[in-house]
């Protein structure tokens, strides 16, 4: 799969020990959900299986990935299953976007929140 090819050449790059660790890690959660699209004849099957692969730690926060996880889900198992040129686009594309929101939530997770000013809504 192209996603991985281009992940690896990325980690070769040394970008910084926490984002080759994290594209190390991906780099084996899409080599399995490209066995478990192979071995997975219904599409609901290998979505949940896919979904429980840690892409968050301990998958405690993966619900919050929702439909961005799900498109790379789908990306990877088209791309597996029906291999093209636009499968590997679709691939590559839906892994950054992935990428970016599973970053917003850790960095979010990470910092110390904010008070609310006095007076302001809560809603």
């Amino acid at each position: 799969m192209r996603l991985i090819d281009e992940l690896n050449k990325l980690i070769a790059d040394k970008p910084g020990l926490f984002r080759e660790q994290l594209m190390r890690e991906d780099v084996v959660r899409l080599e399995k959900l490209e066995a478990l699209a192979r071995s997975s004849a219904e599409r609901e099957s290998y979505r949940l299986a896919g979904r429980k692969l840690g892409w968050t730690t301990l998958d405690a926060r993966t619900s919050e990935l929702g439909g961005v996880l799900d498109e790379l889900l789908e990306a990877v198992r088209e791309a597996t299953l029906s291999p093209s040129v636009a499968a590997d686009v679709r691939t590559v594309d839906a892994w950054r976007a992935l990428a970016h929101l599973r970053m917003e939530r850790l960095v979010g997770c990470l910092s110390t929140p904010l008070p609310k000013r006095t007076g302001e809504n809560s809603d």
